[in-house]
């Protein structure tokens, strides 16, 4: 048994709550265990300067965690003056997964922001944002397609994402902050609902691993990516019906 009392190939309890916000085009609150996440969707009819007639659309994430989502309190990035690297590298990811699954140019020259704050951290934030997110895209995509549908739908596939790593010689799927920092490997998988790894962020903090514990990682990684995209599945419902089909006007 592991700490919390779940199987190895066992993610946490997973609760999704849509609509959280007010103002937002797409908001959700997601929990996986003690780990909470706002995601916010803003859609705003401009992109940036390099896209610009270009037809093409764009998807930016910005990141952060809150003082006291952790243990002791972080210090609020804006207090430094810059963003600090890790949340820099986590912005960029949630971007980079959710920009894998979209037809930027069915979009049209829209920007879509993803804002994900963290409420408490207990390991898993970036994951759990990337999964909290991509329902918050759908819901603000969905928002514009009902008004003016798109010619084509932009959204291709289902995106989330797990953690797996190896603590104390064992392989385990999504880890909460007490694995993860006992990790010997620590993983991050991203992968659509078509099976395939949109990225694979691995690190050997104690020592390297070998090709075949890599493999049996990925092969844990999957079984979690079919439990996390259900959740996201249960949660969307009829709302996911458009997704994969390119179906527009």
């Amino acid at each position: 048994m592991r700490f919390d009392g779940r199987k190895n190939d066992q993610v946490r309890p997973v609760k999704i709550t849509r609509n959280y916000t007010k103002y937002a085009e797409g908001s959700v609150f997601i929990e996986v265990g003690e780990t909470k996440v706002l995601c916010n969707a803003s859609v705003e009819d401009k992109v940036p300067p390099f896209l610009k007639g270009t037809g093409e659309g764009w998807i930016t994430c910005e990141y952060n965690m809150l003082p006291r989502s952790t243990q002791t309190r972080k210090s609020r990035d804006i207090s430094k003056l810059k963003i600090d690297g890790r949340t820099m590298e986590i912005q960029r990811l949630i971007g980079r997964a959710l920009r894998s699954v979209v037809d930027l140019k069915a979009i049209g020259e829209k920007t879509i922001w993803i804002d994900c704050d963290v409420i408490q951290a207990d390991g898993g934030t970036r994951t759990t944002s990337i999964t909290g997110a991509f329902i918050a895209l759908v819901d603000a995509i969905n928002k514009i397609h009902k008004k003016e549908p798109f010619e084509v739908y932009p959204i291709r596939n289902f995106v989330t994402a797990v953690s797996v790593g190896i603590v104390n010689n064992e392989k385990i799927l999504d880890l909460c902050y007490e694995e993860d920092s006992h990790a010997k490997v620590d993983m991050n998988v991203i992968m659509t609902d078509e099976g395939e790894f949109v990225e694979i962020q691995g690190t050997g903090e104690e020592s390297p691993f070998s090709r075949e514990e890599l493999n049996e990682l990925l092969a844990l990684a999957e079984k979690g990516i079919k439990q996390m995209l259900n959740a996201q599945k249960d949660s969307l419902k009829m709302d996911s019906l458009w997704i994969g089909t390119g179906e527009g006007k």
